[in-house]
């Protein structure tokens, strides 16, 4: 018997500081609406309540009004696995997940101790069985959940760095990355488990090297490639704020980056950001950014929506559209005759050789096929 495809749709980051939280959505809620199921990744907490934690170097917060946005823009599934879950404390960090559930959202990623955080979401659609994992590269000291603490499900990466001219003090180093053990092994595992429970298994993590362009860290690499080994169907790469390569894997599609989609700019949770040491060395990291009069790098200011067509249970298709932000960091759908679909579609293209993957991106009218 003939079934009708299912469309499942992902975002990059989202996240309001506004007075009408509605509003950031307002160009793309048709395509959204149109999603049989729709996933992204939460980046600050939905609360009023808590103090900022003196480890953070941006607290932040969205009304928690932003969650009955969220829903009504159509997302069904958040990750909550962010560098920012515990800013504002364990009170927000409950409260965020008391408003996405009351909301009707289903939370990854995050929870009261690390078996929960851990623990998959699955969600039925038309008999289609959806598992979502949800994990964090990017931890602050304690953000991650333990068995006697809340927080994210961490999946951390150690760094060494190896001297190029050992004779030579000063000169620069080489950069190694490569997974914590114990969290790799909790990864697979959670992999392997979710794996005989659904048809489909979404891997989301928050990781990667934020604002520089196109470079990937080494853990990606790893982490990315042992999850679809596990059985991952497609990996949902977030955090850097911009959008980073896509590499195909066994047939199977990483995103590393899906960049923001619905995510207002720091300064919205921090007026005077823009005075603060630490996010002058930010800005340090993209040159666009410094001088272009703008929230944030060029480069910030392009994204892509993931749209998967899963048929006999299977994911058929994974193509993306290219979409752009515009100065208020309201996303839109680009149409194949605007330059900047080609302009986006070429930025993919530059990035991903800069990285030595042999991806290719192939416009097929209003999508772009990774392949």
């Amino acid at each position: 018997m003939n079934t009708k495809p299912i469309t499942f749709l992902a975002t990059g980051d989202i996240g309001m500081n506004r007075s009408n939280p509605d509003s950031i959505f307002d160009s793309v809620r048709g395509e959204l609406s149109g999603a049989d199921l729709l996933f992204g990744q939460l980046e600050p907490c939905l609360a009023d309540t808590g103090s900022p934690a003196c480890q953070c170097r941006l607290p932040m917060r969205g009304h928690p009004d932003s969650g009955r946005a969220i829903r009504k823009a159509g997302y069904d599934v958040i990750s909550f696995a962010t560098n920012h879950c515990m800013d504002w404390g364990r009170e927000a960090f409950y409260q965020t997940l008391d408003v996405l559930r009351d909301n009707g959202i289903v939370s990854i990623g995050a929870g009261s101790n690390l078996a929960e955080a851990r623990k998959p979401a699955i969600l039925e659609i038309n008999g289609v069985r959806f598992g979502f994992l949800g994990y964090n590269s990017i931890l602050p000291q304690d953000y991650w959940a333990t068995d006697e603490r809340p927080g994210c499900a961490p999946m951390r990466a150690h760094t060494v760095y190896e001297p190029i001219e050992h004779d030579q003090p000063g000169t620069p180093c080489r950069i190694h990355t490569f997974p914590c053990r114990e969290d790799m092994e909790n990864m697979i595992t959670d992999v392997e488990g979710l794996r005989s429970q659904v048809d489909i298994l979404v891997f989301s993590i928050h990781w990667g090297i934020h604002f520089i362009p196109a470079v990937l860290a080494e853990y990606q690499r790893d982490i990315a490639h042992a999850a679809i080994d596990a059985g991952a169907d497609i990996i949902l790469g977030h955090h850097t704020h911009i959008l980073k390569p896509a590499e195909v894997y066994h047939g199977k599609v990483i995103f590393y980056s899906l960049a923001n989609f619905a995510l207002d700019p720091p300064q919205a949770f921090d007026e005077h950001l823009n005075e603060k040491a630490s996010h002058k060395q930010m800005v340090s990291l993209n040159p666009s950014w410094e001088n272009n009069g703008r929230n944030m790098p060029d480069d910030s200011y392009k994204t892509i929506l993931c749209r998967c067509t899963i048929e006999d249970k299977k994911i058929s298709d994974v193509v993306f559209q290219p979409v752009s932000l515009d100065s208020n960091s309201n996303p839109r759908i680009l149409e194949p005759d605007e330059p900047e679909f080609i302009e986006i579609v070429n930025y993919m293209k530059e990035i991903t050789a800069s990285q030595n993957l042999p991806t290719g991106y192939i416009i097929d009218g209003r999508y772009v096929r990774p392949r």
